[in-house]
Order: structure tokens, then C-alpha cells, then sequence
């Protein structure tokens, strides 16, 4: 992990679970897996904040622990996790867009607390969406269905339980030994829910029904769930393949069109379930498995889809493969090769904003040729030898081409050596990548700044907000709420503006920044889970 990756993990920590987690959650990624009492004495923190922040990080997953050989418990933070904060809108937004807002709700209950049972989130999100509908109550059958759905094309899975073998035991283990419920990752517990979401209460609730609310909850909370062990959470790494398949589609429809890029859509998602996260390609679909699930809208003949597909093959992006000629043909969608194509546009991109278009002409001349003397690359470029020489030297210490020298001679003689630049996009992919993180962290610091600057301005207009929606509730005069809107001067409205729009800027910023992070990532890993 590096210094990148650390400080954006202290700043997500710090804005998502506070400063007491913060401070155990960066210690123990600086650290390594650690003892409780060896936490609490090196953080200089109370033994029982200490449990307390574990507690927080092991209900959300960032933590796990094991038996030492001493018998001692130690206590480790998973970094990656701390940095899947980042992609949370990313990760309601898709829920949203497949869902609804059923959907979003559920998957936005499930990240804020970690993990749930389902009988729970579906009562929170019931009334939830009952509290934000006017005149409806929202059916909790309706959210069992969504939440169905979520665990069926596994976005939701099954959280590891205890072993029923610990459980029986009479003295049980140091620390539990959690485990996979392989079988049981992606089944839904028969639960008998029934009812609907409950509208939270006006302020001005006189104390009996405090008391009746009170005496029916403790009723309801001495009943067991039918579920009652069995939590959820969000699979992130189906996200990811989602979010992967998405870019795919839309580099398709980029080059070639929007039939294309439908039946590489189809073909996507007749396998995403059956592929691994990590697999080079997907599993093979006869373009007649193909022709049969093309939605309904896309009237085109088997012959067109197979021409469709013949194009798709000789593309030199190599998005789709062919792999037999059995069932009219089998085909496969490229994921590693895919994903090498998107990031290398990513780096050309990335080259082309920062040094202008003949640098990236430069780049991409690389990228094709592998290695290239100065003078080739002043010809293939057509670009004049001192702005070819400047350009290269630059990105050379930019580290985004490499020089490799191949003697002639043992001696290295200057005279009798070739100089080859090239460019690596594995080691290129890493060094943008923990500048992505960098850029990630200057933005939320500056966010925090910004707010911090305004503090006593953000409070004052909250504190109005808030005068304004009691009066509301009460039925005060126009005129009264008019009187309190202008509590706030013309240039304090202006400022709070002004912050709102760099507010947005920079959360807009973070997002567009982690688009970046993801086809890194996803590059990088494709590339170290097959080892070429």
C-alpha cells in the first residue's frame, strides 16, 4: 500500500465513522494485524473506544480477526474496502437505475449499516419510502420482491456465518471461525412479511402515544425474526462486473453502433452470472442463444446477426472472439482484452490532456510499435526532431515512457548502444493510478476545507431552515416566514451559493476521478489474476 492509498483511507475513515475510528483504522493499516491492548496503548486511545471502533469496522466489513499462535485475537483492516467508499453513489445510483427507488433504498440501508437482516432493511426501507410518498403506504411485499431480485442477479449475498459446530460448543472459541454459506450465498430465507411501511410521526405526538408506540415496539422486539442470523450485503464485486460490462457496451457503441453494441449487451448479460469476476473471457453463446434472447425491439434477421457478429470478430478491438463453429457459430466477449483496450485509451487520454495531441500522437506510436529509436520516432510521427526530443524527454520524467538501452558492445559505449523508448502500460497503469488517489484525497481535503470556512454560515442557514419548517407545520403567515427568510443578507445568500456550486464541483470531480480508478483497477487486476 502506498502513502496515496493510506492518507485517502485516514480521510474516508475520518468523513464516513469519525476521528476514534479514523485514528484505529489508519493505525492498523499503517501497522499491519495488531492485538487489542497493543492497539489501544500505540493509538493512546481507551481500551473501550478501541473495542467500540472495531466493532464499527467489523459490522461494515473493513475488519477481520484471527487467532495468533499465542492465542491472542489480532485485528486487521482491509484498505481495499476502506477505499469501495468512494464508489458508494456509484453503487445506489445503479441499484436505482435497475430497481427503481425500492432498490436504491435497499442497497443505501444495507452500505450505511454494513450489514442486515432482511425482515429488518425491508421494514426500514417500507417506511422510508412510505414517509416520501404522500397519501401511499408502500406494500412490504413490494420491497421483498425488489430485494429478491438484487439477490437473484447477486448483487446482494449472504454475509459468513459461525460454523453450527462452534455454536453447539460449551466453551466456546477465542474468536469465532466465520465461513461461506457457498450453497446458500444467493437463496432468500422463507420470511412471512406482511404489512406496510409505518409514517414516522408529527413532532407534537402527546406523551400517551409515546408510551402505546413504546409498549408495542418492546412487544415486537421480544418476537424472534424468521431470519434472525442471517445478514446481508452488497456484493461489490458484482457491481464492478456490472459497471465493466457498461463500459464495454459503450466503447462498442462508440466505434461501431448501437446494434452492436446490443448484441454485445445481450451477450453480456446472458453470461454475467455464470462468469467469474476474474475470467479472460466469458462463457461461449451459439449465435443462435444469441438471436433467441435479442429483446423484442431489435427486428433483424438471423443473417444480419451473424454479419453483425463476423464485424464484432475482425474488429481490431477484439472485444468479441470466436471460439467454434458448432450452434451457427460460438462466440465470447474478450473481458482481459477489453479491459487492456479501455485503459489504454484511459492512458492516451490522460497523455493527450496533459501534454497536447502531438504528445499522445507520440504515446500512441509507442503503444503500437513497443520500441522505437528517437529518429523512428520523429519519422512515424512526422513531428520535427527538436519537438519529438522535448516531448519524449518530457514524458520521461513524467515516467510515462521508459528508455531501454541494448548495447552492441560489452563496454556501453554511448557510440555503440541502441536507445529505445517504449512504453509499459502495466507500470504506467500504477503510477496514474496513485496519482488517481492522490487527486481523490487534494479533492476531499479541499471539500472539507471549503465547509470548514463556512461553518458559521452553513449553521446559521440550517438553523432558518429548520425556524421555516416549524412554522410551516404550525400554518405561520407568508409574511412571518418572508420575515425570517430574510435573516440572511443578499451577500451571505451569495456565498452559500457559491460554496453550494464548489460543493458540487469537486463531489462531481471525486466521481469522475473514480470512473478513472475503476478501469485502472480492473486492468491491473485482470492482468495479475491470469499473470500476463
Amino acid at each position: 500500500m502506498t502513502l496515496e492509498e493510506g492518507k485517502l483511507c485516514s480521510l474516508l475513515l475520518r468523513e464516513h465513522f469519525g476521528e476514534v475510528v479514523a485514528k484505529v483504522g489508519s493505525h492498523l493499516i499503517q501497522t499491519g494485524a495488531q492485538a487489542l491492548r497493543m492497539i489501544a496503548h500505540e493509538t493512546g486511545t481507551a481500551l473501550d473506544l478501541v473495542k467500540k471502533a472495531l466493532c464499527v469496522l467489523i459490522q461494515h466489513n473493513i475488519c477481520s480477526y484471527e487467532v495468533n499462535r499465542r492465542g491472542q485475537v489480532e485485528y486487521a483492516v482491509d484498505f481495499i474496502r476502506v477505499l469501495r467508499h468512494l464508489r458508494y453513489p456509484r453503487y445506489i445510483y445503479t441499484a436505482k437505475t435497475l430497481y427503481g427507488d425500492i432498490g436504491e433504498l435497499i442497497v443505501e440501508e444495507l452500505l450505511q449499516h454494513g450489514k442486515m437482516t432482511m425482515s429488518s432493511t425491508v421494514r426500514k426501507v417500507a417506511d422510508r419510502l412510505t414517509d416520501s410518498i404522500e397519501g401511499k403506504t408502500m406494500e412490504y411485499s413490494e420491497v421483498v420482491n425488489a430485494f429478491t431480485c438484487l439477490v437473484d442477479t447477486h448483487f446482494l449475498q449472504r454475509c459468513p456465518v459461525v460454523s453450527e459446530v462452534e455454536k453447539s460448543e460449551v466453551l466456546p472459541p477465542v474468536a469465532p471461525t466465520m465461513f461461506n454459506p457457498e450453497k446458500e450465498m444467493y437463496t432468500v430465507p422463507r420470511v412471512n412479511l406482511t404489512g406496510r411501511g409505518k409514517r414516522s410521526r408529527s413532532s407534537d405526538e402527546n406523551e400517551n402515544d409515546h408510551k402505546v408506540k413504546k409498549q408495542r415496539l418492546d412487544s415486537t422486539n421480544k418476537e424472534t425474526p424468521e431470519d434472525d442470523g442471517i445478514y446481508w450485503q452488497v456484493h461489490f464485486e458484482r457491481f464492478h462486473q456490472y459497471f465493466r460490462d457498461q463500459a464495454i457496451i459503450t466503447a462498442v457503441a462508440n466505434k461501431l453502433d448501437q446494434t452492436s453494441s446490443e448484441i454485445v449487451r445481450t451477450m453480456l448479460r446472458m453470461s454475467e452470472v455464470t462468469t467469474p469476476p476474474n475470467a479472460v473471457h466469458t462463457q461461449p453463446l451459439s449465435s443462435n442463444e444469441i438471436f433467441r434472447a435479442l429483446p423484442s425491439g431489435y427486428n433483424i434477421s438471423k443473417q444480419v446477426l451473424d454479419q453483425y457478429l463476423t464485424l464484432l470478430v475482425d474488429d481490431p478491438m477484439e472485444f468479441v472472439g470466436k471460439s467454434g463453429e458448432s450452434g451457427g457459430g460460438m462466440y465470447v466477449i474478450n473481458l482481459q482484452k477489453a479491459l487492456a483496450c479501455l485503459s489504454r485509451a484511459t492512458l492516451e487520454s490522460i497523455v493527450q490532456e496533459r501534454f497536447g495531441s502531438r504528445s499522445a500522437r507520440i504515446f500512441r506510436l509507442l503503444l503500437r510499435k513497443r520500441h522505437l529509436e528517437q529518429k523512428q520516432v520523429e519519422d512515424f510521427a512526422m513531428i520535427p526532431a527538436k519537438e519529438a526530443k522535448d516531448m519524449l524527454y518530457t514524458m520521461l520524467s513524467e515516467n510515462l515512457v521508459s528508455l531501454q538501452e541494448i548495447p552492441k558492445t560489452p563496454d556501453h559505449a554511448p557510440s555503440r548502444t541502441f536507445y529505445l523508448y517504449t512504453v509499459s502500460p502495466l507500470p504506467t497503469a500504477r503510477m496514474l493510478l496513485h496519482r488517481c488517489y492522490k487527486t481523490v484525497a487534494n479533492l476531499i481535503e479541499r471539500r472539507l476545507f471549503e465547509t470548514k470556512e463556512n461553518k458559521r454560515l452553513l449553521e446559521k442557514s440550517q438553523r432558518i431552515e429548520a425556524i421555516i419548517a416549524s412554522m410551516q407545520v404550525t400554518g405561520a403567515e407568508e409574511t412571518q416566514l418572508q420575515e425570517v427568510e430574510e435573516m440572511i443578507t443578499a451577500p451571505e445568500r451569495q456565498q452559500l451559493e457559491t460554496l453550494k456550486q464548489n460543493v458540487n464541483k469537486l463531489d462531481a470531480s471525486e466521481n469522475q476521478v473514480d470512473d478513472t480508478i475503476f478501469l485502472l483497477e480492473s486492468y491491473i487486476n485482470s492482468v495479475q489474476s491470469t499473470g500476463h
